[in-house]
């Protein structure tokens, strides 16, 4: 796991707030955290859990994972996979089985071009009896 850097998540959090034209406490009431707690956050003060900072991200509405990377929780590859799965299984587009054939043609390219893989991600009971996908 990276290092915290709080001061560059604050400062980061602190930007982000101010374009969504939040101030500090409708912030904090938005995310359920106090007023006092979030203002140490972003002067790097203090170091927020995971589950703050989804909270902080959802009131934010931006990506958990781009502040999990922020905070040194989560690797920039990780949440680049992880984001690239949450697009795919949120398609209202496309079918359960169509998103679990997509997700295994993606993790079989990654495995291809020598990138570690996490066979962990959604799965459904079907997903995993078929050796060829079909869609």
């Amino acid at each position: 796991m990276a290092s915290l850097n709080v001061g560059n998540l604050g400062e980061y959090l602190r930007e982000q707030r101010r374009t969504a034209q939040l101030s500090l406490r409708q912030l904090a009431d938005a995310a359920g955290v106090s007023n006092p707690y979030l203002s140490q956050i972003e002067r790097g003060l203090r170091k927020p859990s995971a589950e703050v900072l989804q909270q902080v991200a959802k009131a934010l509405r931006i990506s958990a994972e781009t502040l999990y990377v922020r905070a040194g929780i989560l690797d920039e590859r990780e949440r680049d996979e992880l984001e690239t799965r949450a697009v795919i299984l949120a398609d209202p587009s496309i079918n359960e089985r169509q998103k679990q054939v997509l997700l295994q043609i993606y993790e079989s390219f990654r495995k291809e071009n020598g990138v570690d893989t996490h066979d962990d991600g959604p799965r459904t009971a079907d997903s995993s009896d078929a050796e060829t996908p079909s869609v």
